[in-house]
């Protein structure tokens, strides 16, 4: 096969068999073979990354999701946030927020903190 950039679906499904026939071979490492395997797996995550990447939520959406998966109420947040009236404001999008909060909220919702430093969607 020759290697080239994977510019579409049709290419990407191609070196996806590629990469399956190869691995049936069983190479060696150093061996011609597996450095084409090597060079395949780059290409297609190139094309992955460009095609499917998956955007980092917003803070407040991450924030509302986990309370789902925890089965949190807004009350359970105020020992992170500060008080109910804060809580409202933050899940309402009308107060951004603070090192204090995404810290504790980081800490307590197990949401990384690179999500929750994230500028948040106004309304």
């Amino acid at each position: 096969m020759q290697l080239k950039l994977i510019k579409n679906e049709k290419a990407y499904d191609e070196a996806l068999n590629r990469i399956d026939e190869l691995m049936q071979l069983n190479p060696k490492l150093g061996t011609k073979e597996s450095d084409e395997i090597e060079i395949l797996a780059l290409l297609i995550e190139k094309y992955e990354e460009q095609n499917w990447a998956i955007s980092t939520p917003d803070p407040i959406d991450a924030i509302k999701y986990r309370m789902e998966e925890m089965n949190l109420k807004q009350k359970d947040l105020v020992p992170y946030i500060g008080t109910k009236s804060k809580v409202s404001e933050l899940l309402n999008r009308k107060i951004s927020l603070s090192l204090g909060m995404i810290r504790n909220l980081s800490q307590a919702l197990h949401i990384p903190l690179d999500i929750l430093v994230q500028p948040q969607q106004r309304v």
